[in-house]
Order: C-alpha cells, then structure tokens, then sequence
C-alpha cells in the first residue's frame, strides 16, 4: 500500500506536477514562439532577421492550427514573429498569453517585413527547435530539444550563455522525474492512498481551465463544431456529453481560442480528452470531489504512462492515450479496481491503435471524440460479461503494462516512416 516513506510516491507527484501544466494555444507553435522570446531576450533587441530549424514532428504540428493572440495567423513563421515581437519567456507555455491589441498588429507586420528562413532540422530528434537571430553584428541562437520548454543550448555572438551539457560550463539538467516506476496496478493503489494535499491544486486547476475552454467551444462556433454536432445529432446522455465535452475544448483551441489548457505529455488535447469526459461522468454519478480527483490522478497517469513509451511526438495519435486514460478514470468512478481497469486499456488499445496523427488541426476534435468512445466500448465490453480482447491477437500481450509497451515500441519504432511519409504528404503542394 503506498504512502508518503515509498519512494514512488514522490515520483508520482513530481509526475503529476511536471506534466499537468498551463498552456496557452497548441504546445508546438507555442515552443516555437517561447524559443523566439528568449532569442531576443538574449539578442537584447529585436532581430532583422531570423531562422528556424525544425524537426519534422514539430513542422507537422504547426502548419495548420492557429496561433493564438496573432489574429488568426497560423505557421511557423506566425509562431516565431508572436515570441519575437510580444513573447514573454519567463511564463513558457503561456509566453504569448498577454498580448495587447496593438502587438497583434506588430506580430503581422513583422512577420510581413522581416526575413524568416524557416528550414527542416536534418537530425534523427524527434522534437527539435533551433532559433537564430541577428541584429546588426550581433546574433542568438536557441535550441530546444525533447520537450516543450527543455533549452538545452543559448548562445550569443557565437559564445555559449547555456547549456545543459558540453561546453562552457554546462549546467545539470532539472531532476526527472521516474516514468519508470509507473505501472497501472500501482497508479491505482496511488489513487486509493494519496493525500489529495499533494494533489489537489494541480487537479483543481486542470478542472477549472479544461472545463472553462470546453464550455467556450460549446457555445461558440470555433473550429468543425465537434462538440456541438455531437450534441445536437446523438442527444445530451452521458456518454454523447463525455465525448463532446472534450472534443469542444480541442475545436476551440486549435481554432485559436486564448483561453489556456491544462496539458499532459506535452498536449492540450491529451490534457483535455485525459479529464473532461471523467468530469462529465462524475457529474453524472453525483460523486464527491474527493472521488472525482482520485478517478483524475488514475485518468492523468495512466495517459503519461502510455506516452512514457511512445514519446511526445509521433505518428500515434495522443488522443488515443489518453482516451484510454479517461476510460480509466471512468471505470474508478464507477467503483472498479485493478482487474477491471487494466482489461479496459487493453481493450481499448486493441481497437484503436491505428489511429495516426498528421498534426495540429480541427479534426483532432473528431479523433478525441473516437478515442473517447473507445475508451468507453473498451471498459463497457468487460464489465458486460467479461468480454476482452487476448494475447496473442494483433498487438495484444498478456498483462497490461506489456500491451502498454507493445504499443509504445510500434508507435516509436515501427511508425517512424509512417511519420517521414505523412509529413511528405503534408508538405506537398495541393
């Protein structure tokens, strides 16, 4: 049984602290434009001119969802111009959270007006993000590597001001957190034991923010308007509203809304599928907030768990993670343990690990809606006569944690050319 004296229940919360973090519009364009803020931080002025180096993951998520606070400007170079002109470093995922009416306008112009070379990085990283700048004789450089807000190197007129390893007196790396130490049979006994002290602001903040963007995507009419034809066409039961609660937020955000998301594994879309439809469910089941944050910490894991193997970036669409991490929390609000909740994500995994991401657009909103529903279908055909999918058939293995590894090495390995093909695809003109 865990409790504060095991060493993973530290982990966990550091997990959780890590990964449930704010951001304002899609994390990619959103990376792009906190490396550019601090290429002019370290620059001391605007630049003339400027480069961005990107890996093909990074291109793929940027190229069609909206920039937000530019005025509906969408791209790399839209990204780059936002944290150059109006980008505040020190927030990170929320550099361009606060931008002022007149700066929107300064954020067209300069794109406009200035030179931006944007090119592809000719590496093996999956996420990778270099960013050049130069005024008069003096230049910046800024990469970021591996994760969203992970600078590994800044430099300045050539000379290193930081680095996380190498040269010039390269400073350590930020302690990870242990990914290693998760499993589903234990993140539910976390679930069952966690003082929710440790929890509870992290969970109650990615409640209020997720919750918030969700609504706004009901009401208005952003994006293909998932949410609301979900609504509209299937009728306002649980089941439609867990679907169409997620799906909402993800029209509004890759639409450009301004509001901010609570991510997970990097993504507001994993952040958004991982918790609103366990919102939707607990409202239904009249649960207390207790049950609700506990059924939160099993959604929010169990998403990070899969997305441990499988990387920030892939060809593996997230939503199928966390589609599955939701129909996990789902199933402890109905009362289920270990037995019922490990045959629900295998279920899960087994129909829709197909489903492929080419990037950053409206109908990301309709995925999440699928995953969610498979996520449901997967929990519904156990606790309907113990229905499941076994070892042996397709991906399956036998143990949950081994169909969580399986996935995560055909995600990372076997879909590597899958995502060099998409982004060709992509890329091509119409």
């Amino acid at each position: 049984m865990f409790d504060r004296t095991d060493p993973a229940y530290s982990a966990y919360i550091r997990i959780l602290e890590a990964e449930l973090i704010p951001a304002t519009g899609c994390t990619e364009p959103i990376a792009i434009a906190y490396g550019a803020a601090k290429v002019r931080q370290a620059l001391g002025a605007l630049p003339e001119r400027c480069r961005v180096e990107c890996s093909g993951n990074i291109i793929k998520n940027v190229k069609s969802v909206v920039v937000p606070n530019t005025g509906y400007l969408r791209g790399i170079e839209a990204a780059a111009a936002a944290g150059l002109v109006a980008g505040d470093p020190d927030v990170q995922l929320q550099v361009i959270s606060h931008v002022a009416e007149k700066d929107r306008e300064a954020i067209r112009a300069y794109r406009d007006s200035h030179p931006m070379e944007v090119v592809p990085y000719p590496g093996d990283k999956v996420f990778y993000i270099a960013i050049s700048g130069w005024a008069g004789t003096d230049s910046a450089r800024v990469v970021i590597e591996d994760f969203h807000t992970n600078i590994t190197r800044i430099e300045k007129n050539g000379a290193c001001l930081f680095a996380l390893e190498g040269a010039c007196g390269a400073e350590e790396a930020e302690e990870e957190p242990e990914y290693d130490l998760l499993s589903v049979e234990r993140i539910i006994d976390f679930a069952d034991h966690v003082d929710l002290f440790d929890v509870e602001v992290v969970l109650d903040r990615q409640i209020a923010y997720n919750t918030a963007i969700s609504q706004e995507g009901l009401t208005h009419g952003w994006g293909a308007r998932i949410g609301q034809t979900l609504l509209e066409a299937q009728g306002n039961g649980v089941r439609v509203r867990a679907k169409a609660a997620a799906a909402a937020g993800s029209d509004a955000r890759m639409s450009g809304c301004e509001m901010p998301v609570v991510i997970v594994s990097g993504s507001g879309n994993q952040g958004m599928t991982a918790s609103l439809p366990v919102i939707e469910y607990a409202k239904e089941l009249n649960v207390g907030r207790e049950k609700l944050l506990r059924a939160l910490v099993v959604s929010n894991l169990v998403t990070i768990h899969q997305k441990t193997s499988i990387g920030r970036l892939s060809a593996f669409c997230g939503a199928v993670s966390a589609g599955c991490g939701a129909a996990a929390g789902i199933a402890y609000l109905h009362g289920d343990g270990y037995e019922v909740i490990a045959h629900t994500i295998v279920n899960t995994l087994a129909i829709l690990s197909g489903m492929v991401c080419d990037g950053a657009k409206p109908s990301c909103a309709g995925k999440i809606a699928m995953a969610v529903e498979a996520g449901l279908m997967g929990y519904e055909m156990y606790t309907h006569g113990k229905n499941q999918f076994y070892s042996g058939e397709g991906i399956v293995k036998k143990g949950v944690d081994n169909t969580i590894r399986t996935v995560g090495r055909m995600a990372r390995e076997g879909m590597r050319d899958t995502d060099r093909e998409i982004l060709d695809i992509m890329t091509e003109s119409c």
